[in-house]
């Protein structure tokens, strides 16, 4: 099995890539600075940038399966997700690969909060969707965009907050919201979650939400 890494560097994207390792798949990552990665001497790495379409497409040639972990690294604007995530679904397509699973968040689409209690949900959507989030969550949703007009086998996981905590080796999966009061995850959970859908087709062009 060969695996392409988006975000590789990241915190969840780490996990990612030791798993794939563990596992025994060839991975691929494209990273800014291959030298500093420390799990370099397990991927074959591509050295650019996610938005230089020539370096997406080498990261992806030959792959049976991409991951993504790409995401803000601030509250500011940035922009990743918007522009990078078109330009992995055009290389895909380019390239006949056609599974993609990524890493979302819970802001991704407005029904995440209709489970939770009515207090919870204003908060959460006033207070920390609207203005301190605003623009991770505005990237999600493009991105969630992105994959739902394409025509890729997709499977985006939506997590609450993630901690760096211990996985508990469980946790909860709705389809239509988060979990009622659903507030954190871990990533080593998100990452074990994500690895899971390499080789099932249950949430094939669907969004998902988890948490514990």
């Amino acid at each position: 099995m060969k695996i392409a890494i988006f975000g590789a560097s990241g915190a969840t994207g780490r996990l990612l890539t030791k798993r794939c390792f563990d596992a025994g798949y060839e991975v691929t990552a494209l990273l800014r600075h291959p030298e500093t990665f420390p799990l370099r001497i397990a991927v074959h790495a591509v050295n650019g940038s996610v938005f230089d379409p020539a370096a997406v497409a080498q990261t992806i040639e030959g792959a049976d399966v991409v991951l993504s972990a790409l995401g803000a690294k601030s509250l500011k604007k940035e922009d990743v997700l918007e522009r990078a995530v078109p330009v992995i679904v055009a290389a895909m397509q380019q390239k006949g690969v056609r599974r993609i699973i990524v890493l979302g968040s819970a802001g991704a689409k407005p029904d995440a909060l209709d489970k939770q209690p009515a207090w919870r949900r204003w908060i959460v959507e006033h207070l920390v969707y609207n203005t301190f989030l605003k623009w991770p969550v505005a990237s999600q949703r493009a991105q969630y965009a992105a994959l739902s007009a394409s025509d890729l086998d997709w499977t985006m996981a939506m997590p609450p907050m993630l901690t760096n905590s211990r996985g508990r080796g469980k946790w909860r999966i709705d389809p239509d919201a988060l979990p009622p009061n659903a507030s954190r995850i871990s990533r080593e959970d998100v990452a074990d979650f994500m690895m899971q859908q390499i080789n099932n087709p249950q949430w094939i062009k669907k969004a998902v939400y988890i948490a514990w």
